[in-house]
């Protein structure tokens, strides 16, 4: 049996318990590693858990899509905010996490040796889902701002292409796409008869008056358009595991047999927390999103420092900044060190699919002012000793 093969060999490891092995090594690291938030669900998710329990039968099985009071509210959260109307030619899925979401796609319209087309650096877990469905992640680099390129993406397209993926706001960039540029992707997906997977986790986090865009909105592209969607960013709902998809009609019964299979439906008393996360005032997103933006300006501030040393794209999104670090080391032994000698973590470029030069994801959702600033602080100071 120790001999044994799968397909996982050819899987590249998750990086964040990786890291976090090497953080418990070093007690003391402050990490700017994992995306995710500092702050906590609503307390009208929490006040929902009593209906939950209220329910003798919400301990047997579910509809496999979801709820139908969390479904009501979610197309009600869609056409207010993403002007996505939901009609006879789509359909919601209450998935568990939107990564779910993605894999129910992938699986739903593919055959093994199809091939999904990527922008790089790619969300890792995006191009882990494609490979173990037996498929092929076509890698298509972005400009020197992160920003897509369509000319590319129209070139790599085969025969075999089954999608194009989006991620806007952008994991691991930052970056936000914009509207003509969104359009473009989704009519190329369009007129060559492919889809178009538009990953909208961090749909909230958006800064200096960017507003975000969802493609599944466009007129006309409920046939071919696939959203992602999260609670686990804007609504601190991580450990909760509910996102939500929208997909055209035809692909329902393919989604609800991978669904099926793999989950039966998303945890009950989580759809439960959902709804009521849904109602909370928007007060909760604005003051909590506002304390991100702050957070961000006094990292951004301090990274401004390394100018010659890395290159900081602006980003208008999520909570990541990108960095370009101009050496020629690895960006993992970088970040061993920088955690053993500086006690700061970070993530490498090289598990997005960036491993010509050395790239560095920093993360700064998960950490109040005053952590933040001294985890930065230890980050630029480290890259100054570490790399002139």
């Amino acid at each position: 049996m120790e001999s044994l093969t799968s397909r996982m060999q050819a899987i590249q490891s998750p990086i964040i318990p990786v890291v976090g092995e090497l953080i418990k090594n070093s007690p003391g690291t402050i990490s700017l590693g994992q995306g995710v938030v500092y702050y906590s669900p609503p307390p009208e998710a929490i006040e929902f858990l009593p209906k939950f329990l209220a329910k003798p039968d919400n301990h047997l099985y579910k509809p496999v899509v979801g709820i139908p009071p969390l479904v009501t509210a979610l197309a009600g959260k869609l056409q207010a905010f993403n002007g996505i109307e939901i009609n006879g030619e789509n359909c919601i899925v209450v998935t568990a996490g939107s990564n779910m979401g993605f894999m129910n796609a992938i699986l739903a319209i593919t055959n093994p040796g199809d091939e999904i087309i990527l922008n790089t650096p790619y969300y890792f877990n995006h191009e882990m889902a494609i490979a173990m469905a037996g498929c092929r992640p076509v890698l298509v680099e972005t400009d020197e701002n992160y920003q897509l390129r369509t000319e590319a993406i129209t070139q790599a397209i085969t025969p075999k292409t089954r999608a194009v993926v989006t991620i806007s706001p952008n994991n691991p960039t930052g970056v936000i796409y914009s509207e003509a540029t969104l359009r473009q992707v989704n009519e190329i997906c369009r007129t060559r008869g492919i889809y178009h997977i538009s990953d909208e986790a961090y749909e909230y986090f958006t800064y200096d008056g960017v507003k975000h865009v969802s493609p599944g909105a466009f007129g006309g592209s409920n046939k071919y358009t696939i959203s992602l969607y999260s609670l686990s960013k804007a609504y601190g709902f991580a450990s909760w595991r509910i996102g939500y998809m929208v997909i055209p009609q035809h692909l329902l019964v393919a989604v609800k047999k991978v669904q099926d299979t793999i989950l039966i439906c998303p945890p009950v008393i989580s759809q439960y927390a959902a709804l009521g996360a849904l109602q909370a005032k928007e007060e909760y997103l604005q003051e909590n999103i506002g304390a991100i933006s702050q957070v961000r300006q006094l990292v951004l501030n301090s990274l401004n420092r390394l100018q010659g040393l890395c290159t900081i794209t602006p980003a208008n999104g999520a909570f990541y900044f990108f960095l370009k670090v101009h050496t020629q080391m690895d960006a993992f032994e970088l970040v061993k060190r920088l955690i053993q000698e500086y006690k700061v973590a970070v993530i490498p470029g090289t598990t997005f699919g960036i491993d010509n030069q050395c790239y560095l994801r920093v993360a700064y959702g998960a950490l109040q002012q005053e952590t933040a600033k001294e985890g930065i602080e230890r980050l630029v100071k480290g890259l100054e000793n570490i790399v002139s």
